[in-house]
């Protein structure tokens, strides 16, 4: 997974996803299934903090513009 690309790995991980959510899968391959679905979301959920370190980095270099948390963030909780 070394050089896979963010949306790559997120199609792949929707699509197991999908798959199991349908529910027909054997228990086999449904564990293999999630050990993979696993390692592609610890794949994205890397790629989108240095996403987000990058974005700060170059915010950062503007003395004009400030690093705010996304409103979003605090939205999901209730």
């Amino acid at each position: 997974m070394a050089k896979e690309k963010f949306e790559e790995a997120l199609e792949k991980l929707e699509d197991i996803v999908r798959k199991m959510e349908a529910g027909d899968m054997p228990l086999d391959e449904a564990l293999r299934s999630f050990e993979e679905g696993i390692k592609l979301f610890r794949f994205c959920s890397a790629k989108l903090d240095e996403a987000g370190r990058r974005v700060e980095m170059l915010l950062g270099k503007e003395d004009s513009l400030q690093v705010k948390k996304f409103s979003g963030e605090d939205g999901d909780e209730g």
